[in-house]
């Protein structure tokens, strides 16, 4: 393995240690009030309903990424009826409006409950923090998690 132009050499032991160290840092579920998320090994992201029973209370991207840029692509202040049907369908969006809310990494509030509203708080509505590291492990007032500051990969 070479880092920073230097070559280290690891034994299988250090090298299997390394691997599942990395993998425990980029796969994982998150839980926050009424939505989750969960980071696959395969690098697809889960969005679903807390305690959710059955798959039609989730919505597989293929990578955290797709969700970015959902929600780079949402107006300001948006509803479900905002995300594309090519998306989602149905109670999943409302899912995804509410799991856009919660999770950290992007800036935005629920705005109202009836309709379910969600507003960005960030000014220039890109979607993503000036910096992605130190929101991703924050915790936003609206949620609880069950994971103790774990990191959110940043885009594929």
């Amino acid at each position: 393995m070479a880092v920073d132009g230097e070559t280290h050499r690891l034994d299988r032991a250090t090298a299997q240690s390394l691997r599942d160290a990395l993998t425990d840092a980029l796969v994982g579920r998150e839980e926050y009030l009424h939505t989750a998320g969960e980071h696959r090994a395969d690098g697809s992201y889960v969005v679903e309903r807390r305690a959710a029973d059955s798959a039609g209370h989730r919505k597989v991207f293929e990578r955290f990424g797709e969700l970015r840029t959902l929600f780079a692509e949402l107006p300001r202040e948006f509803t479900a009826t905002d995300v594309d049907e090519d998306t989602a369908t149905g109670g999943r969006r409302h899912l995804l409006v509410r799991h856009l809310a919660e999770h950290p990494a992007f800036d935005c509030e629920l705005a109202a409950r009836q309709p379910l509203t969600a507003r960005k708080t960030t000014p220039n509505d890109e979607g993503a923090t000036t910096s992605e590291t130190a929101t991703d492990s924050a915790v936003k007032p609206n949620s609880e998690t069950a994971t103790d500051g774990e990191l959110t990969p940043a885009d594929d």
